[in-house]
């Protein structure tokens, strides 16, 4: 069963459905697993497009038949499309919010000097309006108002975090996912804005690569060496790998991870030492 769209979450399912020449039951379920996902991955199994399978973004995708490059080119498009119609649009209609009594805020439970939201609704014990004009969020929960800057986030979505408790929402914008708790908390009652800043999203620093060192020119030393440098010995040792063979030990590793044998730090340290074998 689907959960329900909006029609902006309908059309861009027409339109997908038409563009990659599959049917909209096909991409109505990987829509679903894509926002299951948080908009960055997705495990599905759609037999138009090859049964099961797993779409990483960044270029990770993985199908019934591993060589069939041509699906996997279609499968990673139309994953990566969903996501950007889930950061800017509102696919799924919020859930209706009940206004409460005795809030102190004139019947509605957000402050009234805010206006009407453009959007509002409630889910697992949460509440959440949305203010575009005052650029702002408020945000109930038990029974506390919170009342936040949004900056320049354009918000065209909300979804409850996976095995969150209440208050664990989580928004979408033109940047992508991001939570209540990362804006700037601002006093209920204040109804002017300060002057905007724009979000800058936290730039991706990979690790260093720092090369094994050069042998020493001290005499041998009668202590047995430490772990750490046999485990560099080794790993200078190993035989470059060609590309064929690096993508096939890379997708064995995708699905371990998938199946929960490997853990998330196992699976990307795994993928990293192999990458730097081509």
């Amino acid at each position: 069963m689907y959960q329900q769209l909006t029609p902006a979450g309908e059309n861009a399912v027409s339109e997908l459905a038409g563009k990659y020449g599959i049917s909209t039951d096909a991409v109505r379920t990987m829509l679903d697993a894509v926002n299951a996902g948080r908009g960055s991955m997705a495990q599905f199994n759609i037999p138009e497009l090859g049964g099961g399978g797993q779409w990483m973004r960044g270029g990770m995708t993985m199908v019934g038949n591993m060589f069939d490059y041509s699906l996997k080119g279609r499968v990673d498009g139309l994953c990566r499309d969903l996501s950007g119609v889930l950061a800017h649009s509102q696919v799924y209609p919020p859930a209706q919010s009940q206004s409460q009594s005795g809030s102190g805020f004139g019947g509605s439970w957000w402050p009234g000097d805010l206006g009407s939201p453009s959007s509002s609704g409630g889910q697992n014990g949460s509440q959440y309006a949305v203010f575009p004009g005052a650029r702002r969020l408020a945000v109930l929960v038990g029974g506390r108002v919170s009342v936040y800057d949004t900056l320049d986030h354009s918000i065209g979505g909300v979804q409850q975090q996976q095995g969150g408790g209440p208050g664990s929402l989580e928004f979408t914008s033109q940047y992508g996912t991001f939570t209540a708790a990362s804006l700037p908390l601002v006093d209920p009652v204040q109804t002017e804005a300060p002057a905007p800043q724009p979000f800058v999203p936290e730039p991706f620093v990979p690790e260093p690569f720092v090369p094994d060192r050069a042998p020493s020119n001290q005499a041998p030393s009668n202590q047995a060496p430490s772990n750490q440098a046999s485990s560099n010995q080794a790993s200078s040792n190993q035989a470059p790998m060609n590309l064929d063979e690096v993508t096939s030990a890379i997708e064995a590793l995708a699905s371990l991870h998938g199946k929960g044998i490997l853990t998330d730090d196992e699976f990307f340290t795994k993928k990293a030492e192999l990458l730097a074998r081509i």
